[in-house]
């Protein structure tokens, strides 16, 4: 696990710990996509939009689109730049903007993405997101202080492969932690 003394939490999972009740961040698990001393800036991967889907953004971008893609779900990145829409995504990583997260995953919010995507030709691995998680400078390390987070490296599988649901559950158990037993009440030891 990283310590927040770490010069950054890229490629690192955050998980809300039970104490924090902030709704837009209760039990999920965050994608840290950039940190460094101006911010950070992740994806929140186990929230889904239930009233979009696919079909629905290719048709407001006016994307031409196969009907193979259009039950792939809209995903809650977050709630900043809610209007925006961001790819979490594995190989390939040649599209016009690709922020390498790990060797493995790459972050990319460019239209050649979401063309190859609403044609069958994009990454074989992919989420879709509206919005995105930020944070202003040392405001993510002093709340992980404040045991609002836990944190541990990423592994693609819980992102792509995983149910939504069980995504936190699963990614607490990873850590060795058994979920049931976090405590609602932050300390310090």
């Amino acid at each position: 696990m990283v310590t927040i003394h770490s010069a950054t939490l890229k490629g690192q999972f955050l998980l809300a710990m039970p104490s924090l009740v902030d709704p837009n961040f209760h039990q999920t698990v965050t994608c840290i996509c950039e940190h460094n001393e101006r911010g950070a800036l992740g994806i929140v991967i186990n929230r889904v939009h239930h009233l979009l889907t696919a079909k629905d953004i290719f048709e407001e971008l006016t994307i031409k689109h196969t009907p193979a893609v259009h039950s792939i779900p809209i995903h809650l990145g977050g709630p900043v730049h809610v209007g925006e829409i961001f790819v979490l995504h594995g190989p390939p990583f040649t599209w016009e903007a690709s922020l390498m997260i790990t060797p493995l995953l790459a972050m990319s919010n460019t239209r050649d993405i979401l063309d190859a995507i609403a044609m069958g030709r994009g990454p074989r691995a992919f989420i879709i997101t509206l919005g995105c998680a930020g944070w202003g400078p040392g405001q993510l390390e002093s709340e992980i202080k404040e045991n609002a987070w836990l944190n541990y490296p990423i592994f693609e599988e819980n992102i792509f492969d995983m149910p939504i649901e069980a995504r936190w559950e699963e990614a607490v158990k990873k850590m060795g932690i058994d979920p049931t037993l976090l405590s609602n009440i932050a300390g310090h030891a």
